[in-house]
């Protein structure tokens, strides 16, 4: 039995800061279904339904929360490879990721309540206010 789809998808290689978002999402988002990964090819693997994950529910998560400093492959490795196009290094990582395709890049503070205010905003934001389009082209928002 398949379980159901992730809510959010963290990709992050510290255990600290896995825990101190989990935290964060637990307080503002606790029906959120979260998965985790720790390496910017396990997060490939996960978008592109490889290796391990090639049996995952179907539907993509509706958030990506992203490390820019990854094992194997950068966070902008990995926002290239989701959005299908191939970045430079010598650029800055902000301009590269929206370049990449990302729709926001967020500084994690690195205050705990200035953390959590960040994340209260991120689910806010992504996962009660956005609209996404629909396959019949009509857009909605999508109740958490």
């Amino acid at each position: 039995m398949k379980r159901k789809a992730a809510d959010i998808l963290l990709v992050e290689d510290d255990a600290f800061e896995v825990e101190l978002t989990l935290h964060a999402l637990r307080k503002h988002r606790p029906h959120c279904l979260v998965d985790v990964v720790r390496d910017g090819e396990e997060a490939i693997d996960y978008v592109w339904y490889r290796g391990a994950y090639e049996r995952r529910a179907s539907a993509q998560p509706r958030l990506l929360l992203l490390d820019i400093n990854l094992p194997k492959r950068s966070g902008v490795e990995v926002l290239a490879a989701v959005k299908g196009d191939a970045c430079s290094r010598l650029a800055s990582d902000l301009y590269e990721s929206y370049r990449c395709g990302a729709n926001g890049y967020v500084v994690k503070p690195l205050d705990f309540g200035k953390f959590d205010q960040v994340i209260a905003a991120l689910c806010l934001y992504w996962l009660d206010l956005n609209s996404v389009p629909r396959l019949d082209g009509v857009h909605q928002s999508i109740p958490a």
